[in-house]
């Protein structure tokens, strides 16, 4: 595809829009991971056991699968930045049902209604951030994702705070809803207007007159079916993204224990598996826009890729716990601007309604994070995790071999 380039510095609204996305993608993060560092307390207030905890929290990530790809009817309907702002204003909501919960079964419907809400606003925000990107002409969305990662850590300090303190669960998730509602009703003031292809039209216009031609039509105004080749894009994306959630998850599941049960490595040094894939990955986004707008995502996103897979394979051919963080957190670094890759490429696919090719790879990321598990935890059981794990570099493959069809639109 040919080179979009800014005509003209992003205005003041757009910057102002930018910023408000920004606090979207950070607030999302901060909500849910409020709770995270609360579920020792809500085990022992339901006196379960950790199967039926695991059963009650499966209910975030079906909820996610269910409504997930109920998205895009929601943009269309609403738009994506009443979706994103409101969506997580009823999602701190949703929140204060779980410290009243009475059973494991009310705490899973909660996380369920959680999680389907969490899904929705994740491709609205997404969506919202593509529109402010056209307008910006280069990229901002790994940037956005890693202020997602900044959130969450925030909600996870606050929720380690306020478990420290004795704060009474309800209490905080009042304190936690109250604040980031009001983040969002803030940041709704300066979203942008207008229909979700209207960055489309006015990107097409402003090339059509730099080049001294009549505009097309935008891509997304025409057929809106689904053809064979969309069909085969939206897979490939799909699994790209499913791969990323793979490689992320590894880290957040399986980090700790490898090191503890393979490495013998202490509790405190097993648990910065997940710190060292998180801070990378975090890292590489917030630094990713300016790589991408250099060199492309399609490279970066296979040198990244190959990065993963070259560090974490050398990590389990070399295994030790200084070359496990290692790898873990080359593969963090690797794999930070996937996602938002297949993202944008979805959401820049033709013939498709807006929101449509975002919501259906969002909901195969969140697929990707819900096999992953038991996937790798099938092959540790048979043959051991550290074969388990061969799986990161896997991914990684995959992702080198599938890169070829993201979109590679770079200023010139």
């Amino acid at each position: 595809m040919s080179a979009a380039v800014p005509l003209t510095a992003p205005t003041r609204q757009v910057r102002r829009a930018r910023a408000a996305v920004a606090a979207l993608f950070l607030t999302n993060g901060a909500v849910f991971f409020n709770i995270v560092p609360r579920y020792p307390q809500i085990k022992a207030d339901l006196g379960v056991s950790n199967a039926v905890l695991g059963a009650a929290l499966a209910g975030t990530p079906i909820g996610a699968l269910l409504a997930g790809l109920l998205a895009g009817a929601a943009i269309r309907r609403f738009g994506s930045a009443r979706v994103g702002a409101f969506g997580i204003v009823v999602t701190t909501v949703a929140t204060l049902v779980v410290p009243i919960a009475p059973n494991w079964i009310a705490l899973g419907g909660a996380l369920f209604v959680v999680g389907a809400l969490d899904a929705v606003v994740d491709v609205a925000q997404n969506a919202h951030g593509l529109r402010v990107q056209r307008l910006y002409g280069r990229s901002i969305l790994n940037s956005l994702h890693g202020l997602w990662s900044v959130g969450a850590v925030i909600g996870g300090l606050m929720g380690s705070a306020a478990a420290g303190l004795h704060i009474p669960l309800a209490l905080h998730l009042v304190i936690s809803a109250t604040v980031f509602s009001i983040v969002a009703l803030v940041a709704h003031r300066f979203l942008l207007p207008g229909p979700e292809d209207a960055e489309r039209a006015a990107e097409a216009q402003d090339l059509a007159a730099a080049d001294g031609h009549a505009a097309a039509p935008p891509a997304h105004g025409g057929r809106r079916s689904f053809t064979g080749s969309a069909v085969r894009m939206l897979a490939a994306l799909g699994t790209l993204a499913a791969c990323g959630a793979l490689v992320e998850d590894a880290g957040a599941s399986w980090g700790a224990i490898y090191l503890s049960a393979d490495l013998h490595a202490e509790a405190a040094t097993a648990g910065l598996a997940v710190v060292a894939l998180q801070t990378a990955m975090t890292a590489g986004r917030l630094t990713g826009d300016r790589v991408v707008d250099r060199f492309g995502r399609r490279a970066v996103v296979r040198a990244g890729a190959a990065l993963a897979a070259l560090g974490m394979g050398a990590a389990l051919a070399v295994p030790s716990i200084a070359t496990t963080l290692a790898g873990f957190a080359l593969a963090g670094l690797g794999v930070a601007t996937l996602v938002p890759a297949a993202m944008h490429a979805a959401d820049e696919l033709p013939g498709l309604p807006a929101g449509t090719g975002l919501t259906i790879v969002s909901w195969l990321l969140r697929g990707g994070f819900l096999l992953s598990p038991p996937l790798v935890g099938f092959v540790a059981d048979l043959v051991g995790l550290r074969v388990g794990l061969l799986s990161v570099v896997l991914a990684g493959v995959v992702t080198v071999v599938l890169a070829r069809v993201l979109v590679d639109r770079t200023p010139a």
